[in-house]
């Protein structure tokens, strides 16, 4: 891509994620976004449609990247052993600690449900094409749902709790949470 290209849609996309900072994005105006990027409305629209088309792009970043770091455990071995996994190799909250001041905008934002159901279905695509389990009489559409669903959870609670814990702790968790098989759980009467 042509620098100029380049330094152009990045000043575009910081313009729009600095405006979602303090109002919603249906409130966002191209006019607004251009004043900001410090570019005019013909370097806007020989970039993008309209901002939906910017946004769509901002997003499609994170998920490019997202994927790269979901991939990473697996990518150089043909078996993924899951519950081998050492929680270093878990690169995800890596990549979200990375995005922190864009995720934290965009999940404070009425663009929250589009980008979690951005995030589900490209992480449900590339699971159910690319890691194969051994099924034992389990739905593996429900299995991917069940596992991409938990996955997002608790990466979102990440998200909304500010990125209390460090990635290396939310690492650790993750792996402990994917070894954890209880056969029986303790009860407590309701309160």
């Amino acid at each position: 891509m042509d620098p100029r290209v380049a330094r152009s849609k990045t000043a575009l996309k910081q313009a729009l994620l600095r405006l979602l900072e303090g109002k919603e994005f249906e409130s966002v105006t191209i006019t607004e976004i251009v004043q900001t990027s410090g570019y005019n409305r013909g370097t806007f629209y020989k970039h993008y449609d309209n901002k939906e088309a910017l946004l769509e792009d901002i997003l499609n970043d994170l998920i490019e990247g997202l994927l790269e770091a979901f991939r990473y455990p697996y990518e150089q071995t043909e078996v993924f052993r899951v519950h081998q996994l050492p929680p270093g190799s878990v690169k995800i909250f890596d990549h979200f600690m990375e995005h922190a001041p864009t995720y934290g905008i965009l999940t404070r934002s009425q663009v929250m449900p589009a980008l979690r159901e951005k995030m589900f279905r490209a992480l449900r695509d590339i699971s159910s094409r690319e890691l194969v389990p051994e099924l034992d009489g389990i739905d593996a559409e429900l299995l991917a749902d069940y596992s991409i669903h938990g996955l997002l959870g608790i990466l979102f609670h990440w998200i909304e709790s500010g990125f209390a814990r460090s990635p290396a702790y939310m690492q650790e968790q993750l792996v402990k949470i994917i070894r954890f098989r209880p056969d029986e759980l303790q009860t407590r009467p309701p309160t």
